[in-house]
């Protein structure tokens, strides 16, 4: 188990009497919906986030700092929302501009997106989203408006890192870099990384998602608006099992599906959330967050594989580990070409730092049992994927 680092331990301790306004947790979101300037309307994207944070603050194990990070991703979301609105209202051309053949990175975690995602945006054709504008999209910013983003993206995470320095190992961010844009996403699977949630478990599998990728979307045109047009580049693994709306609203996108052995991706991943749920939650039962993620990890590969049956073959780019892990020099221009993208000498140029950023500062390591479970449980739950991925690995 991840030892509580001091700080971690401080941070409660000075926290600890806020834990008492999860008691009324409509109230709490009466004030984040002032500061956050919310207008009357969209009662439905309103709802889902009242509904979360209830589940929230029902957590028996929540932490106080767990409690403010609810809070704080509730917030984020909604204050985003609220901003894209007004410019939308105050700009609306921002709606006529076009996402066109946009890249989304998908497939299980830790499968190399995060170096297949840094890969594609090497070019300076292409277009993609760093944490600072993730955190809080708008228009073209002033100099001193980016430079207050930034600072403000680099405490965020210097806070993440000081009270669990192993996430930086794991999975290395920076202010400034590409990042997954699940950021935007109102409803993905992260909040079911800090705390216990079966009511938001059940009911993000009977959603329909449809409305959140038209708000990705809108926070896209946004972020283009009045800025050159570029092809957008993507990545979440939590796209996985929402192909279906994503499709829906970009019609012309492509799929890079990133593959590998879903034993260790699960492992790997599992030791990541416990990394990160140690922050969140007083205790963390390694097994309880074990059957979680096979169940949420499984469950949105099915999902994705059901709704890729429907898409033309030409939509899908199937990339295993091996092919940017083991030798990026020559994987790098085979993906380009993949996705009907032209790799330059800069592009080859740039590709090390791109490679390094990917890696952690020492290496990450796992073990399947500690999370209760076994190499041939996790392989049933995947029998369908891994005779995607033997096809994937012959061709």
């Amino acid at each position: 188990m991840p030892s509580t680092p001091s700080a971690l331990a401080l941070a409660n301790l000075l926290l600890r009497p806020t834990l008492r306004s999860r008691r009324d947790p409509d109230r709490v979101l009466a004030r984040i919906l002032d500061r956050a300037g919310w207008a009357e309307g969209e009662e439905e994207f309103l709802d889902g986030f009242r509904f979360l944070l209830r589940q929230w603050a029902r957590d028996p194990g929540l932490s106080p700092v767990g409690w403010q990070s609810a809070q704080a991703h509730v917030r984020r979301h909604l204050t985003n929302r609220a901003r894209i609105r007004r410019l939308i209202a105050e700009n609306p051309a921002i709606e006529e501009e076009p996402v066109e053949r946009p890249v989304f990175v998908v497939g299980l975690p830790r499968t190399a997106t995060t170096l297949t995602h840094g890969v594609l945006s090497l070019s300076d054709d292409h277009r993609c989203p760093r944490l600072w504008e993730l955190l809080a999209p708008g228009l073209e910013p002033s100099p001193e408006q980016r430079r207050k983003a930034i600072t403000s993206a680099r405490r965020m995470l210097d806070g993440t890192h000081r009270l669990a320095p192993r996430f930086r190992e794991i999975h290395p961010m920076t202010a400034e870099g590409p990042e997954e844009d699940t950021f935007l996403l109102p409803h993905a699977l992260v909040p079911l990384s800090q705390a216990q949630l079966p009511g938001y478990h059940a009911w993000h599998f009977e959603r329909d998602f449809v409305p959140d990728y038209r708000h990705l979307k809108q926070a896209f045109q946004v972020l283009q608006y009045g800025r050159p047009r570029r092809r957008w580049i993507l990545k979440s693994p939590f796209h996985t099992g929402n192909l279906d709306a994503l499709f829906s609203v970009f019609p012309d996108a492509t799929l890079v599906w990133t593959h590998r052995d879903p034993v260790t991706a699960v492992a790997s991943f599992c030791s990541l959330v416990e990394v990160g749920m140690v922050l969140s939650r007083r205790t963390v039962d390694p097994h309880h967050l074990g059957a979680t993620w096979l169940d949420l990890l499984s469950r949105s590969v099915r999902r994705g594989l059901a709704a890729r049956a429907d898409l033309p073959r030409e939509a899908v780019v199937d990339v295993p580990y091996s092919s940017l892990g083991t030798d990026p020099a020559a994987g790098a221009p085979k993906l380009y070409e993949a996705i009907g993208a032209r790799w330059t000498e800069a592009d080859a140029a740039r590709l090390p730092e791109a490679a390094t950023h990917a890696k952690g500062s020492r290496p990450h390591r796992y073990d399947l049992a500690r999370y209760g479970l076994t190499r041939a449980g996790v392989e049933a739950e995947f029998t369908e994927y891994n005779a995607l991925r033997s096809e994937v690995d012959r061709a």
